[in-house]
């Protein structure tokens, strides 16, 4: 997994990410010369779209790679990995989450 990557394309083919397994920014790329012309906002939002898609795609892979060695359902892996509830993976595990007031 350590050499893994994964990239995404801007819709209108402007720029290009690709990310390493650890979700970081390996490479940046304009295709086009239109960031030029473009307002910094748009712009910025253009290449976080692409980072983030980049990262999703990696993620995917990721949990794909070790999915048959964590416990649990893959949905319930995924919410806590998303920062959800980790209540129904622990369930699942045959766990009870505590209450803030057992702490």
């Amino acid at each position: 997994m350590e050499s893994a990557s994964a990239e995404a394309v801007s819709r209108d083919r402007m720029v290009s990410a690709r990310v390493n397994a650890r979700g970081e920014i390996a490479e940046l790329r304009f295709h086009t010369s239109k960031y030029r012309t473009m307002a910094p906002a748009e712009l910025s939002s253009a290449v976080l779209e692409v980072i983030g898609r980049a990262r999703e795609e990696m993620e995917r892979q990721v949990a794909e790679a070790y999915a048959d060695l964590a416990p649990g359902s893959s949905e319930a892996r995924a919410e806590v990995v998303n920062g959800g509830d980790p209540a129904r993976l622990l369930a699942e595990l045959g766990l009870r989450s505590r209450s803030p007031e057992e702490s």
